[in-house]
């Protein structure tokens, strides 16, 4: 608005002097010559007039410029002592300068902010100029660390540490580097750091931004962390098996010392073979998993044989009916083609079904009827099936969806592994599981198979 007034208080002026340099050929046309003199000083009032005008405000614009170019906000224009035609000009610039002022204290604002912020943060900032390598920021984390008052530029940092200097140059915006730091100190401590840069342009001009964030204290938690679950997941592991061999051990024994009153009849032979067999049978099972878990991560074959499915059901029968015999749980089996055949390899199948068997009977053990079914069949579109069914209290959806999660477990003593490392077997096998529940009615486990 002040400089429209500015601009009509202007254009008015030169529409007064366009009609007095008009009048004189007026009157010369209608014999008023004597106006001549009237006309004349009027005109050169006008021309002076207009000229003060302008250069008044030229003197005005000229101070605004450079208050603008030497950011003196601080400059105020007088609005009293002036002309009513400047008025409106220094009320115009009083009102940017405020504008102006307003941003740069907001502005000052956020900076101050931001460098406490940066002062704060344990992780170490550096920004340079990717041209001349000038240091534009360096926070007091990354100075601690470095253990520098300043740094003037990066390349000072290969004297000090030719390793850490070409891994900030060689690092890529995005992905984040794991790096080994020395301390300059006389204990020379070394710490990992995980290093992230971003390259960004201002004026003209390329800055690479680098992050030092310390994790050596998190990945050394998180290790110690690890080899607790570790042995704790071991643990599980071979208990899961060797219960039910200590179960069946201790029928053979109680079979041996009847046959040593009775006598012993061919019947009692076999039964005692076939036990002694299935445990001989799954402890080289077992040696053989804790030799694989141990090398799980390095598998790159596996190996694979091709099994009677009906073969696997009677041993994990003869193996865990001790145990399910003692809790009184019914075991089925279900297998409508006898002669049904997985390529699998043994003892890591025999695993993964013992697992799932274990916590089958950990479900149905407060129901009335426990029950547990083992069936197989060839799914339609040419897959072997395996299912281990149970009647116990089912899981809700929630648990439903973390259970194949490494570490997490429903059970209070639970490692958390056990489905997990089915898991990774069954898509070694370059196969699927998948789980069914309902609270109170009971889960479903299938394994899906290439036939």
């Amino acid at each position: 608005m002040s400089f429209k007034n500015f601009e009509g208080k202007l254009l008015l002026r030169v529409l007064l002097l366009l009609v007095t340099l008009s009048t004189p050929s007026v009157a010369l046309v209608n014999g008023w010559a004597e106006l001549l003199v009237f006309l004349v000083p009027l005109l050169m009032f006008q021309v002076y007039e207009l000229y003060h005008f302008l250069k008044k405000a030229q003197e005005e614009l000229n101070l605004f410029i450079e208050a603008i170019q030497y950011r003196d906000f601080s400059r105020y224009f007088s609005e009293k002592p002036t002309s009513p035609q400047l008025l409106y000009l220094r009320k115009g610039f009083n009102q940017i300068n405020t504008t102006f002022k307003a941003i740069n204290q907001e502005k000052e604002t956020q900076h101050q902010h931001l460098q406490r912020i940066l002062e704060l943060v344990e992780t170490g900032i550096l920004s340079y100029d990717l041209e001349s390598g000038e240091v534009v920021l360096l926070n007091e984390s990354l100075k601690k660390l470095l253990q520098v008052p300043y740094l003037r530029s990066v390349r000072t940092l290969e004297k000090r540490d030719p390793s850490l200097y070409a891994q900030i140059c060689a690092l890529a915006p995005g992905p984040a580097k794991i790096v080994l730091i020395q301390t300059p100190s006389l204990e020379r401590s070394t710490y990992k750091f995980m290093l992230s840069a971003t390259v960004f342009q201002n004026e003209g001009r390329r800055y690479k931004l680098v992050a030092f964030q310390n994790v050596n204290d998190a990945l050394e938690e998180t290790e110690s962390e690890a080899w607790q679950k570790l042995l704790n997941v071991m643990t599980h592991e071979i208990m899961n098996s060797i219960a039910p061999i200590s179960s069946l051990a201790d029928t053979l024994k109680d079979r041996l010392q009847a046959t040593v009153v009775g006598g012993v009849s061919s019947h009692d032979l076999e039964d005692l073979e076939e036990g002694i067999s299935t445990i001989k049978y799954r402890s080289q099972g077992l040696l053989k998993f804790a030799q694989t878990y141990r090398n799980l991560s390095k598998i790159t074959h596996l190996h694979q044989e091709k099994l009677l499915v009906e073969d696997i059901f009677l041993n994990l029968r003869r193996l865990m009916h001790p145990s399910l015999a003692q809790k009184n749980i019914s075991l089925q089996l279900l297998l409508h083609e006898p002669h049904l055949t997985i390529e699998a390899d043994p003892n890591l199948l025999d695993q993964v079904l013992i697992n799932l068997l274990v916590n089958a009977m950990d479900a149905v053990k407060e129901q009335p009827e426990p029950q547990i079914t083992l069936a197989a069949y060839s799914a339609a579109d040419g897959k072997v099936v395996l299912k281990v069914t149970d009647n116990g209290v089912g899981m809700p959806k929630e648990i439903q969806e973390k259970i194949f999660i490494p570490f997490f477990s429903s059970k209070k003593n639970g490692s958390g592994i056990g489905l997990s490392l089915c898991k990774q077997i069954i898509m070694l096998h370059k196969g699927t599981i998948q789980v069914q529940s309902e609270e109170g009615k009971g889960t479903t486990f299938t394994l899906l198979f290439r036939h």
